[in-house]
């Protein structure tokens, strides 16, 4: 069996997202898999090389996992020509100059989203990528979500009939702390770090309404700080300066409407961190990150509304799992190896910079709203 190795800078990978899902659940899975099959018997063979400011952190992440190469010199790393890729899940303020760097050497650049902080950087990134003709893609983990997948196979097959609304919750109970230990890390409460779970969720907000019910044509939405003070990773009270919860109504051609809510300040009432139901004339479902239920139109059973009495009808067992097609995977994992291959043999990737900056979009004009208390209207992107 034949190897195309590809050597990938990783910065970022001693923090949680990039360490977990990227390092361990992706590039190394792939290589404990014996690689990624490309036909002929040959297989791409990631070689990462971990990027960071903290040696000590690097030395034992990479003595962990049986890795050799590591260093804290991105102008090094980005010199050595046996690395192709360059991967950025650094703080969202910190990836352009970076992934600027890493263009001008040359690279592939794949990114975590938000891909920058503000939409004219992500386009003119994108603008530089295009004319040094390297390719780049920014990460949309939650359209290889299994339930996400069920949900587009319904309405790619015309199950609903015409899609009439939606609505979709997000969240769970971040600890303030100090005891139990907070689960997120403290940055994500303070605006001036680039905190908020507007820039945090709405980028993936984005591609997931994109995908499921065409172009966002136009956004409402709020802020809260329901928290206002939290406890730090040195013990120690800040104040809360970026929002915990964000409440959004979203429109789309046809008179589609989506309500979505996401918050870090709600306790779990459902069956998973994320439940979508999408309503239509011919059906619905509720679909989460790894399940998707429906109920046809023939099977709805008939509601009428009495407070007097207990309600006969047991709404929840109305439902219908629809089953997997097929093992449910990694989702990052499954966009790592299809930007491998958009790489290696130049096959299809969608997720570019242009992709990226719509999630941006989404999310500068949502907080615009917010500010100005009124509809905002989402124009189109292009380079």
């Amino acid at each position: 069996m034949g190897q195309r190795v590809v050597g990938i800078i990783m910065n970022g990978v001693t923090g949680r997202m990039g360490m977990n899902q990227h390092l361990i659940r992706s590039i190394l899975a792939i290589r404990e898999q014996g690689g990624l099959p490309i036909g002929d018997g040959e297989v791409i063979w990631p070689e990462p090389l971990l990027l960071g400011r903290s040696e000590a952190k690097l030395a034992a992440l990479a003595a962990q996992h049986g890795l050799e190469r590591w260093s804290t010199d991105l102008d090094a790393a980005l010199a050595d020509p046996f690395y192709e890729i360059y991967f950025d899940a650094q703080l969202t303020s910190a990836r352009p100059a970076a992934v600027g760097k890493a263009i001008a050497a040359g690279k592939h650049v794949y990114c975590e989203k938000p891909v920058t902080p503000d939409v004219e950087t992500a386009l003119a990134l994108g603008r530089a990528a295009r004319d040094a003709g390297v390719k780049a893609g920014v990460v949309q983990d939650k359209l290889f979500l299994p339930g996400l997948l069920k949900l587009q196979r319904l309405v790619r097959s015309g199950y609903f009939g015409r899609i009439i609304a939606a609505r979709g919750e997000f969240g769970y109970w971040v600890y303030p702390g100090p005891e139990p230990e907070p689960q997120r890390p403290s940055w994500n409460y303070r605006r001036e770090d680039g905190g908020g779970i507007i820039s945090d969720m709405f980028a993936h907000w984005r591609y997931v309404l994109d995908n499921v019910f065409g172009p966002v044509r136009s956004v409402l939405a709020t802020g809260s700080i329901h928290i206002p003070e939290r406890i730090g990773e040195d013990g120690k009270p800040y104040e809360a300066t970026a929002e915990d919860a964000a409440y959004a109504i979203f429109e789309f051609d046809g008179g589609v409407v989506v309500q979505l809510n996401s918050s870090w300040a709600v306790r779990v009432n459902r069956d998973e961190l994320f439940e979508l139901q999408v309503d239509g004339t011919e059906g619905s479902a509720v679909a989460g990150l790894r399940d998707c239920k429906i109920q046809p139109a023939a099977a709805t059973p008939k509601s009428v509304w009495n407070p007097d009495l207990p309600d006969p009808v047991a709404h929840r067992d109305a439902w219908i799992e629809v089953p997997a097609t097929e093992p449910p995977e990694n989702g990052f994992k499954l966009q790592w190896e299809a930007f491998l291959r958009h790489v290696v043999l130049d096959e299809p990737f969608p997720w570019d910079f242009v992709e990226g900056a719509r999630g941006v979009q989404l999310y500068e004009l949502a907080e615009q709203s917010w500010r100005e208390r009124r509809w905002i209207d989402v124009p189109e992107l292009t380079l």
